[in-house]
């Protein structure tokens, strides 16, 4: 292990898979934590944290991949499955827009009753009636369209960039580990898969999120690897601007939780900012772990608080109660944690300080 060195140091010689490991085993939380905190300095040295003002529209319940960790997902069929009409889509953007929002995600599931062209259309009309950023269609959903059209995943996102897709979110990875997939999610697609969408994304001049889900199956070197098979794609494209871990939320789920409580959450987070040295942007979970614990996120890494969630349906149904935050009670969180609050973009550019 490399020892006292400072954080320049420490970002020229890059930290590697054991070395990782070692800290994420025997260093304790405060440690871990001291080291993430100096590195999120490093990277952002006036103090500020950004936050963006959006919504979460799922657009269908209805998805073939029967996940075990998801609560939100209906069969097709089921009795209380849904696709919500364009004009139910519209009024969501209407009141995303007055309330100063800058982005949509869009997000459902693999619904067999839908196909490309419904996307295709969907975007258009989308753009042609608001001026918002579409950030949609995670990696699964992408794969899916191919194997839907017969048409490559780069013609895919060929076709949704020029219908108005703006950036992709990093949902679908889970933990990127088809030992750990097999056994929670079955039906989607492995990791040689998400990465190569991702960098099909990267490559067609779009940028996307990273996520990762942690707490069911996976043991710590499933954790590590899954970072540094992210830091090992954005060498190579440098398109994620972010990266977002996040806990298993159990409850109505077919998986039951191991138990992933607020130490070992920061302890995540805080190796996760260590090894992604070549990510700008470390989000805090506030949706999973609840307001107060995103602002202790922010002295473990994290630099961004990530969405005020105008609406967020898929974690809510897995059993959490941190569902939104308003725009002046963000701004307080942050605030009251001894930063500078700012809105950002999708692209991290701020458009407002308080």
């Amino acid at each position: 292990m490399r020892k006292n060195k400072t954080v320049n140091k420490e970002m020229q010689a890059r930290i590697s898979n054991s070395e990782a490991l070692y800290l994420f085993r025997n260093k304790n939380l405060l440690e871990l934590g001291k080291m993430a905190d100096d590195y999120r300095k490093y990277k952002h040295p006036k103090n500020i944290v950004t936050f963006i003002v959006d919504r979460n529209i799922n657009y269908t319940n209805v998805c073939t991949s029967e996940c075990k960790f998801c609560a939100f997902y209906r069969k097709p069929g089921s009795k209380d499955a849904y696709v919500l009409s364009m004009e139910e889509i519209f009024d969501k953007i209407r009141e995303t827009k007055e309330l100063c929002g800058s982005q949509i995600l869009l997000q459902g599931g693999l619904n067999p009753a839908l196909d490309f062209d419904y996307y295709l259309t969907l975007l258009r009309e989308i753009k042609g009636k608001f001026d918002i950023h579409i950030h949609a269609f995670s990696p699964p959903e992408i794969a899916y369209f191919a194997d839907l059209s017969g048409i490559t995943v780069k013609e895919v996102i060929r076709l949704l960039k020029k219908a108005g897709l703006s950036s992709v979110p990093g949902g679908g990875a889970e933990i990127l580990s088809d030992k750990v997939r097999r056994k929670i999610s079955p039906n989607k697609i492995n990791v040689d898969e998400w990465l190569g969408v991702m960098e099909e994304v990267h490559l067609s001049g779009l940028n996307s999120s990273a996520t990762m889900m942690f707490g069911t199956v996976e043991t710590d070197e499933d954790i590590i690897g899954h970072l540094f098979k992210l830091r090992n794609l954005q060498d190579r494209t440098g398109g994620f601007k972010a990266f977002i871990p996040w806990s298993f939320q159990g409850k109505n789920t077919a998986l039951n939780p191991r138990g992933v409580y607020g130490h070992y959450y920061l302890k995540v987070l805080a190796i996760s900012r260590i090894v992604l040295d070549n990510f700008d942007n470390i989000q805090a979970s506030w949706v999973t772990q609840g307001a107060k614990m995103g602002q202790v996120a922010l002295s473990f890494g994290a630099n961004d608080m990530g969405s005020t969630m105008i609406e967020e349906n898929v974690v809510k149904a897995a059993g959490t109660s941190n569902s939104t935050i308003d725009e002046k009670m963000m701004v307080g969180l942050i605030k009251d944690a001894g930063f500078i609050p700012a809105q950002r973009i999708n692209d991290y550019n701020i458009i407002k300080f308080y």
